[in-house]
């Protein structure tokens, strides 16, 4: 299927499919297929941005993680290292972060 667009029609389409991280002809053909079986389409952007923010903090739930046994371990060895308050304070804002997330993905669900 071959179609035309004007320089600003197709400006918008691009801008579109940029801001869902997809090419524009695949972006054109999402759109088409939907408005054709009369559903919307779904707000994917907003997905993968929520997505690449669990990513990056189940990252950093990792390395606190390794951390805190690294830490504990110190502590079973009769030490009590200082970075422990901190490791935990960090723990606990991390979960802080995925509760917000979590929340404000919620709020994007239908």
């Amino acid at each position: 299927m071959i179609f035309s667009l004007s320089e600003e029609e197709y400006a918008i389409v691009a801008a579109a499919a940029e801001r869902q991280h997809l090419a524009n002809g695949a972006f054109a053909a999402i759109a088409t297929l939907a408005v054709a079986r009369g559903t919307t389409q779904p707000e994917y952007a907003m997905l993968r941005e929520s997505l690449a923010a669990v990513m990056h903090t189940a990252g950093q739930v990792r390395r606190i993680g390794i951390n805190l046994t690294q830490a504990v371990a110190a502590l079973h060895a009769g030490e009590l290292p200082e970075q422990l308050r901190w490791y935990a304070r960090a723990a606990a804002q991390t979960v802080d972060k995925l509760d917000d997330l979590a929340d404000e993905i919620k709020t994007r669900l239908p």
